[in-house]
């Protein structure tokens, strides 16, 4: 996977001689191309740096091997370069020269996603690397989290993952009001008891759906029994089901089970239930064939994850979201499969 995120990556001179970008798309022999889905937004996003920046910051915390940091650092240079003065993100680059699109409809100043992530991010690089230019931008981004309103639950809870790693680390403890602001915003999004994305579903989109996962961990930082068990009970009757099923639903994308793995997984250590370890090994085993295609979706040999499984038929292609995301969800065999890394630090979402 991070051979796969190597052959993706191009420098983007704009933002810096170091560094570079990871294309948004490839098809089955590797040859990428733009985000066009809305009209043509570009050839690499912040949403898929910053979530690589995390992936590489862990892998580094775990080894301190020279090329994961200078890997890192040349994410934070990126980052640096797609946030304006006023603390908000662009998202997206519309080609390899560094030209920022500034109006597109997944690219616009301050979309809730990419800025979210954009700002988690930095946090972990300023933690981690001690980077003085990434501590300032964090606290430009984190400003303007603080006077949002009326967010939706998918976007707080990156918000509130950020607060609970930096409160962890010794940073920003001033935030644990608003941390518990914002786990009750995420928990009375429900119907029955499953955790909703936004007020406008019934039922959750998979892609991204972490809140259990991250009211589980805001629970026993806050030492709250409540959110705790309203994450318990959202994922046994919401993921469970899917898990079990290998999940069987017409689109599923890496993220998406990769996002139940971290909430599942983190349920299993945090309540110490079997139920929740079984799930995660069941839900890993989807990327190794225990899904509707029959299929590995991650595909060990070639060290590329797959863009999901549509209608029961495996995506052949292969872009830059399935492989950090798969990293992430498959980080023990990251860890084996790399030369000088050793036992694997905790990972992230």
């Amino acid at each position: 996977m991070l051979g796969q995120l190597e052959r993706l990556s191009r420098p983007v001179p704009a933002a810096g001689p170091n560094a570079f970008a990871i294309a948004v798309y490839a098809d089955a022999a590797d040859r990428t191309f733009p985000a066009a889905d809305l009209g043509y937004e570009g050839v690499a996003c912040v949403d898929d740096a910053a979530r690589a920046l995390v992936l590489f910051l862990d892998l580094w915390e775990a080894t301190h091997l020279p090329w994961l940091r200078s890997r890192a650092e040349g994410l934070v240079d990126f980052l640096l370069y797609m946030q304006r003065d006023d603390g908000l993100f662009l998202n997206f680059i519309w080609d390899w020269d560094g030209r920022r699109n500034t109006t597109g409809p997944t690219s616009f100043p301050g979309g809730g996603f990419w800025h979210a992530r954009g700002v988690r991010a930095l946090a972990k690089a300023a933690m981690l690397l001690e980077d003085d230019r990434a501590a300032r931008a964090m606290a430009r981004g984190i400003g303007l989290i603080r006077e949002m309103r009326d967010v939706p639950p998918d976007i707080r809870s990156i918000h509130a993952l950020m607060t609970i790693e930096l409160i962890r680390a010794g940073r920003m403890s001033e935030m644990r009001p608003e941390l518990g602001t914002w786990a009750d915003e995420i928990a009375a999004l429900r119907r029955g008891p499953v955790l909703l994305d936004n007020p406008d579903q019934t039922t959750p989109h998979l892609w991204g759906h972490i809140q259990e996962g991250v009211l589980a961990e805001a629970g026993a930082l806050l030492g709250r029994a409540d959110l705790l068990d309203i994450a318990r009970q959202s994922a046994l009757a919401y993921l469970g089901p899917l898990i079990e099923s290998g999940f069987d639903e017409p689109v599923v994308q890496p993220y998406g089970v990769a996002s139940a793995i971290y909430s599942v997984e983190r349920l299993a250590t945090l309540t110490g239930d079997p139920r929740f370890a079984d799930l995660t090994k069941k839900a890993r085993a989807w990327f190794d064939g225990r899904n509707p295609a029959n299929r590995a979706v991650y595909e060990r040999d070639a060290g590329r994850v797959h863009d999901g499984i549509d209608d029961g038929v495996l995506n052949p292609h292969s872009g830059a979201e399935s492989n950090i995301v798969g990293a992430q969800a498959l980080f023990d065999d990251v860890v084996k499969a790399v030369p000088g890394l050793f036992t694997p630090a905790s990972r992230s979402a």
